[in-house]
């Protein structure tokens, strides 16, 4: 008998995976929380059934969401990442010499420990002594800090459930003004490829734009999400995220990436046609 993991990405998508077993599956207060093995992309994540990471393709998404902004921002020290529980997103972030100090906001503290024993290989860095576990809302949270960080980081799941808070105006408006003054927010964007998808990703721009002076997105590959095109969100108060940037100097520091390098930086910024054109119709004109 075969076992398959299979998630629906539009009424008439369907994703799947062949599993050889299930090694966890728990329901938390706030979501049901899955880890099963596979043949060709080894352990992977789940909540409320969607897809979070496999070992296979992770570093995709953690290399792109952390270096693309320490790139740009390489002094930065005190950085808070909001979701994340999987921990891929510090572990990316703990290469760097410069950081002093990794505030980790997640909802559900039972993520974490689920991670931590069945996905070593992304929680690795959440013991670091850098790092600051804080169970709670991020949408909470991140109301109080004014000019704390250099660098916030919304590595969220997607905007229903225990993420929904996490796209509204007010959540973005509480970014910015936790930021200093050339603070840099990355936010996971969503796929812009299935009808639905980019309509929430249009509106999370549009709330976006308004919240921050300026604001960019770039895309990357990713194999297990839906239509396998996935967006990030570049905001700032000041810096641009190819424009100016010292990339020689990353390139110094000598950190082994897989996917991520100074050249795909540069090169994913530039988005098809119909990528811009979805998000030129919410941003406000010039």
């Amino acid at each position: 008998m075969e076992f398959w993991y299979t998630e629906q990405h539009t009424p008439d998508v369907r994703f799947s995976i062949r599993v050889n077993r299930q090694l966890y599956s728990g329901q938390s207060e706030f979501q049901r929380i899955d880890v099963f093995e596979s043949p060709e992309f080894g352990r992977f994540l789940t909540l409320d059934g969607y897809m979070m990471l496999t070992e296979k393709d992770e570093f995709i998404y953690h290399e792109m969401i952390t270096h693309v902004p320490m790139c740009v921002h390489p002094e930065a020290a005190d950085i808070l990442v909001i979701g994340g529980g999987d921990g891929g997103t510090v572990r990316e972030l703990l290469r760097y010499p410069s950081i002093r100090r990794i505030d980790l906001v997640e909802i559900d503290e039972m993520v974490v420990d689920v991670c931590r024993e069945y996905l070593p290989s992304t929680a690795s860095g959440l013991s670091d002594p850098r790092v600051s576990i804080h169970y709670e809302d991020g949408l909470r949270f991140v109301r109080k800090p004014i000019d704390a960080y250099d660098l916030i980081i919304v590595d969220s799941t997607d905007p229903f459930g225990p993420g929904e808070g996490l796209f509204t105006k007010e959540f973005y408006g509480n970014c910015f003004k936790a930021l200093r003054a050339d603070g840099i927010m990355i936010n996971q964007h969503e796929s812009p490829f299935y009808e639905q998808d980019a309509y929430a990703m249009q509106r999370m721009h549009q709330r976006i734009v308004h919240s921050f002076p300026f604001s960019r997105v770039y895309q990357v590959h990713i194999p297990t999400y839906p239509s396998g095109h996935w967006l990030f969100g570049f905001s700032s108060k000041s810096r641009r995220p190819v424009e100016g940037v010292d990339f020689a100097r990353w390139k110094a520091l000598g950190i082994k990436t897989r996917y991520y390098n100074t050249q795909l930086h540069a090169a994913s910024f530039a988005l098809p046609n119909y990528v811009e054109e979805i998000l030129e119709d919410v941003e406000p004109e010039h």
